[in-house]
This record gives structure tokens, sequence and C-alpha cells, in this order.
């Protein structure tokens, strides 16, 4: 497992990340002792980034990686936190609070469920739209000072966005979609990002799974985050989109890896400013993703993967046009 540097500012890294979201939220079921085993054979295989959320589950999944940390294992991991989503008690969305005094809030009780005396990076899930940016890296910037936090990220921001931010306290990295069919960060986003020196934590690798190779058109309606909120899950858009995946497996067949490999290698392969995120919840996918690391694509490959699926190829956007309207990304983009 290589490292990689979140930017010039961030912590060293192995070159894929584990996201957590899913074991405790959005994507249906998740069984805790298959989660935590998880957890612990990532850290094993040399994962270090770890990243969740406090709204992940209303708290659920920071208590979760704090039993998968017990025993020594924390000082083995990176802890990103996102912050700042509101949610409600039947697990809907309420907007954002990014107000300084919420920031420090909100960290206070992600310290206690984490059982940490730092979070290593801490970032807004969103920019809310009422708090300038500068207020909310500012009151990071003083939990830093504190000591109960090593740095800050940002999440599905706007170049402008960054620009600002990073003028108040250095940001380590951006964590924003980025996929083979999400390719949205290439104008503008991500070479500003470059100049800036901020890494990218790359999430939705495998485009929630729909690039994975093993989403089919029998799971259509499937009713979790993907069934109710992505227009790329849903009829004609979606046979379109698993028509390039099998583009995919042929190229993924004559090279002897699995599609999710294959589309995991791509995004690793853009920069080595750029850490994929992974969302596995069980070791047997853990382990198919983890054997991207050995994977590595001449220009040859990326170009025949570029003509199959060359930008803007997906058919339906990342989110219905009212969720897009709520990324400070998305807006700049559009």
């Amino acid at each position: 497992m290589q490292v990689r540097q979140l930017g010039r500012s961030g912590p060293q890294v192995a070159q894929i990340g584990l996201g957590l979201m899913g074991m405790s939220d959005l994507y249906g079921p998740a069984e805790r002792g298959e989660s935590i085993a998880t957890i612990h054979a990532a850290l094993e295989a040399g994962v270090t980034l770890l990243d969740t959320g406090d709204f992940y589950g209303m708290g659920h999944n920071e208590l979760l990686l704090r039993e998968a940390l017990a025993g020594g294992r924390r000082d083995n991991a990176v802890i990103s936190v996102k912050f700042g989503a509101l949610r409600d008690p039947d697990g809907g969305w309420s907007g954002s609070d990014c107000r300084p005094a919420a920031v420090k809030n909100f960290a206070a009780y992600s310290l206690r469920r984490l059982d940490v005396e730092r979070i290593d990076i801490y970032r807004p899930a969103r920019l809310d739209p009422a708090v300038p940016i500068e207020d909310t890296v500012g009151a990071i910037a003083e939990l830093i000072k504190a000591g109960h936090v090593g740095h800050i990220g940002l999440s599905e921001v706007s170049a402008a966005t960054l620009r600002r931010a990073h003028a108040v306290h250095p940001i380590s990295d951006l964590q924003i979609e980025y996929s083979l069919i999400s390719r949205g960060i290439e104008d503008e986003i991500l070479p500003v990002a470059r100049e800036l020196g901020i890494g990218i934590t790359a999430y939705g690798v495998l485009s929630r799974g729909l690039i994975s190779g093993h989403w089919s058109a029998r799971r259509e309606g499937e009713q979790d985050f993907r069934g109710q909120f992505s227009p790329r899950f849903q009829g004609a858009n979606l046979a379109s989109n698993l028509a390039l995946v099998e583009e995919l497996r042929a190229i993924a067949d004559e090279l002897g890896v699995t599609v999710a490999q294959l589309a995991i290698a791509w995004v690793a392969a853009q920069g080595a400013d750029i850490v994929p995120l992974v969302g596995a919840r069980r070791r047997d996918r853990l382990r198919e993703a983890l054997g991207a690391v050995s994977l590595r694509l001449s220009a040859a490959d990326l170009a025949r993967l570029e003509r199959v699926i060359p930008a803007g190829a997906a058919a339906g956007g990342r989110y219905h046009a009212h969720l897009a309207r709520d990324l400070d990304s998305e807006r700049a983009a559009s």
C-alpha cells in the first residue's frame, strides 16, 4: 500500500481510503459485526483514512467507528469527520448549520462519540448558504489551535469557495464525487485545487455501486438513497449507464481484473494528489477494491477508457435537480 499526501498541508494517508457511511445509513441494512470486521481488515491491509460523518445514522457511524478502533487501533487511523447536516427524527434532511458556535458544538459531540482527543480532518459536509465560508473555516482553525482538530477539509464546494476558504486557513483536501462517469471537477475545481495545493479525496468512485459491475436492472426501484435521489439509477438512464458498464467489463476482462478494480484504478491514475474512497461494507467487497492497488493502467489503457466513457457519457445527473441546487459544486458547474 503506497502513501499519498493530502495536499501540501494535510496528512499522509494510504492510497485508498474507506468511507463508512453505508455501514449506518442510506444504502439499506448493514450487519454490525461485518462492518467492524471490514474496518479491521482495512486497517490490517494498510488503509489509514477512515471517513465518517456525525449525521450518518445520527451518530451511529461514529459510535461504530469508536468500537472498531478500540484496543489500540486508533493509532493506525486518520479520522475524517463531516459535520453540519441537519436531520429530523424520521431521518429526513433539514439543511445545514455551519455557524461558528454550531461547528464547536458538533465537534464536541463527535469527540465524545469517537472517544478521541483529536479529529484528524474536520470538514463541513456542505456549504451553508447562510454562513460565510470564512466564518466556518475560522471556527475550525480555532479548534486546531486548541488541539481538538488536526486539519481542515471541505466537501462539495466550488473553486471560488475553495479560494476563499484557503485564504483563511490551509485546506488539506476537498472531498467530492469523482469517477469515470462523474467528472465535473475536471473543468475548474480540480485545477484550482492543484493550484492551491489542496488534495482530493474522491468519493463515489464506483458511482454508488452503479459502475461496480455488481449492479443490475433487476435492482431498479430499490428504495434506498439511489432509488430515491439519483436519476442515474432510474428508467432509461439506468439501461444506458449499465451499457457503459458492459464496455468497462470488456476492458476489465482483458486486463484480468474486475469492473470495480478498473474503475477505482482509473480514479487513482488521475493524479498522486487524489485518494479514492471506497464504500465497502463487507470484507469481500473490500478485498475486491484493494485489488485495484496493484493495477497500473498504461497510457493506452487510459486512452481506451476515455474513448469508451468520455466525460459526460453518463445518463442522468448525480442528484435530482432540486437536490443538486443545494450543492455549491454543482451550482458553479451549471
